[in-house]
């Protein structure tokens, strides 16, 4: 009785999100501002293939994406960076078994305004300049003019890529403006002449995108790895899904030829 007791309670505490994942025909993805635009092109080819599957997709942020599957609230959490391992625990704490998926690569760019005279950047001096040691352009050859700090917001996978490969866990000045999406910060760039940002591939339209260490982020550079900023892009699920289901054949899109050439019209680069 105890355990019958125990398991109704448990039920309510994750309520409908526990309904959401066992409802074969309705998938819930939810994470990634990344991540978004493959997921969303997914979603919609997904469904044009088969109208009686419903796939709704949600940008709350990578943090967001994990807590979601871990709390049952989705089927797919989209993620552009791994899952962290306090997260695993957590996941096995509630009873979900997080898969990881790599979807495709990515380069994380870093965006100037377009009016911005510089070519390229060493890693070590946009780690300046989000340490605020460097403030202005004309420290770097550029036009006298303050630089105007942007990022994402801590819960981002993106901003953690960043602190990681880049800023080598050394504080960002207290000046860094913080936004929620990689549109956010394209918008903010491509309105500011003094700007610097960083966002994924998909994000560069309306803004200069500067060489990193000499390279520029191209298909080949962020296989390779040789770009300095490469990442992977993921999809975690609770469990491995059944190849023949919707869930599983979604997830295997990123595997066939009509996945491979949606990631690359979405702007970013399909797994080999």
């Amino acid at each position: 009785m105890k355990k019958i007791i125990a398991g109704v309670l448990t039920a309510a505490l994750i309520g409908s999100g526990a309904a959401i994942a066992k409802n074969v025909n309705k998938i819930v993805v939810d994470g990634s501002t990344t991540v978004g635009p493959i997921a969303k092109a997914f979603a919609e080819y997904y469904m044009g293939k088969h109208p009686d599957v419903n796939i709704t997709v949600s940008e709350s942020g990578s943090g967001n994406g994990a807590k979601s599957l871990i709390n049952e609230a989705c089927n797919v959490a989209t993620m552009s960076r791994p899952m962290k391992n306090s997260e695993k625990d957590a996941a096995k704490g509630a009873g979900v078994l997080p898969i990881e998926h790599i979807v495709a690569m990515d380069g994380i760019v870093i965006a100037v305004h377009p009016s911005n005279p510089l070519a390229d950047l060493t890693v070590e001096q946009i780690r300046e300049i989000y340490t605020g040691k460097i403030r202005n352009w004309k420290q770097l050859g550029g036009p006298d003019r303050p630089i105007v700090v942007i990022s994402r917001d801590t819960n981002s996978g993106t901003y953690e890529t960043f602190e990681t490969m880049v800023m080598n866990k050394e504080k960002m000045t207290d000046k860094a403006e913080y936004v929620g999406s990689n549109g956010a910060i394209r918008q903010r760039v491509m309105s500011t002449e003094g700007a610097i940002g960083y966002v994924g591939l998909a994000f560069r339209e309306g803004v200069k995108a500067l060489k990193v260490n000499g390279l520029e982020a191209t298909p080949e550079t962020v296989v390779s790895k040789t770009y300095p900023i490469a990442r992977p892009l993921y999809m975690y699920t609770n469990g491995r899904p059944g190849a023949e289901t919707p869930l599983g054949e979604f997830i295997e899109l990123s595997n066939t030829p009509e996945g491979k050439k949606i990631i690359e019209d979405t702007g970013f680069v399909p797994l080999k």
